[in-house]
């Protein structure tokens, strides 16, 4: 299969790969043959990339860090406990909720156990959902990358789960945040600004009133939008001042928004994403964590669609861990722009393609 950016699909390409609601049931599955109608229907849900099934690529299959049904349960168990607490907001006053943090240890222990069976597998983030549903994708999504540092930095077990209560929680204050302040394409006004920052303290407090959540999972949503360098909100701390937990929360939470498309911007490709975190290292983000978060990201995914300063294009079959930057890529195009006669492969780690870069992803 390979990527493609929904403005280079057709009518006629078939689903390579399901696309999910917000909820995480599907939407379309697999092997659903795309239509005009289905085309503009996907643009106007913020999809903005598609998997198709390709018979040139049909070898080449992107491999999650965790199962689908894993996802899928934690989809779920994350859109039902938060549209909860969004439709009864009073009952953030409550000073415990029935099982909120025994329901998330179960969520977070069914990705733990998938993440620790593939600790080799460099991260690439390939669910597909709609735009309504980044709330609790990205929940999920933020978990499973917390989880991937967390298990670089050898955390204990007790250390892995606290971390991962916080990452899949860190978000939980915007429940009580009116909708229509998430998605905004105008310039917030002071006032919506304060409000919108004030979901740290909101989602602290109601974390921190759980008696089976712990207070340092707690700190994940009240320190996730604190910056290294002493910039960021609700109180403007700096460096070792911000728990570990929260800074590895906050590289997590901004690469994961980054990549996945916003209704005021498109997404950002992996590679241009992680350009933009190296390039505010030890700014915004603890320098040191960052880099070996980087070192677990697929910087260009398997079946991402590429082209090379040769002209040629192609699809990326295989990563090389020790060098990122510089995958294996199934050659489809010449540099005139035709089909080749036979795809061949070319990895541009060996010496003969070490003048050959990646220009950009298509």
């Amino acid at each position: 299969m390979r990527k493609l950016h929904i403005t280079s699909v057709k009518p006629g390409d078939v689903i390579a790969k399901s696309i999910f609601q917000e909820n995480g049931n599907v939407l379309l599955g697999m092997g659903v043959q795309l239509t005009e109608r289905y085309i503009e229907r996907l643009k106007q849900l913020g999809i903005d990339t598609l998997y198709i099934q390709d018979k040139r690529t049909d070898d080449i299959i992107p491999e999650d860090v965790i199962r689908d049904e894993t996802r899928k349960q934690a989809v779920d168990a994350v859109y039902k406990k938060m549209t909860t607490l969004m439709d009864q907001p009073h009952m953030k006053r409550r000073t415990s909720l029935p099982d909120f943090g025994s329901a998330f240890q179960k969520v977070f222990k069914e990705i733990l156990q998938d993440l620790s069976s593939r600790k080799d597998v460099l991260v690439n983030l390939s669910n597909l959902h709609v735009m309504d549903g980044y709330f609790f994708h990205h929940a999920v999504n933020v978990a499973v990358l917390a989880g991937v540092v967390g298990l670089a930095k050898g955390y204990n077990q007790q250390q892995m789960l606290e971390l991962g209560i916080g990452a899949l929680l860190f978000d939980i204050g915007m429940t009580q945040v009116p909708k229509e302040l998430w998605s905004l394409r105008k310039e917030l006004t002071a006032e919506e600004r304060q409000r919108l920052q004030y979901h740290t303290e909101e989602g602290f407090n109601l974390l921190r009133s759980q008696h089976n959540i712990s207070v340092v999972s707690a700190h994940c949503a009240l320190q996730h939008h604190e910056r290294y360098n002493g910039t960021g909100y609700p109180r403007q701390l700096c460096g070792k001042d911000i728990h570990e937990y929260a800074r590895i929360v906050a590289i997590a939470d901004v690469y994961d928004a980054l990549i996945s498309p916003r209704p005021f911007r498109q997404s950002y490709s992996p590679s241009d994403a992680t350009e933009y975190l190296f390039a505010s290292g030890n700014t915004y983000f603890d320098l040191e964590l960052l880099k070996l978060f980087l070192q677990h990201v697929a910087i260009f995914p398997i079946s991402s669609t590429v082209q090379l300063s040769s002209g040629h294009t192609g699809v990326v079959s295989r990563v090389n861990p020790l060098a990122v930057n510089r995958p294996t890529i199934r050659i489809l195009t010449n540099e005139d722009g035709s089909e080749v006669a036979a795809p061949f492969e070319i990895n541009l780690y060996d010496k003969e393609w070490m003048s050959v870069t990646i220009v950009k992803t298509l």
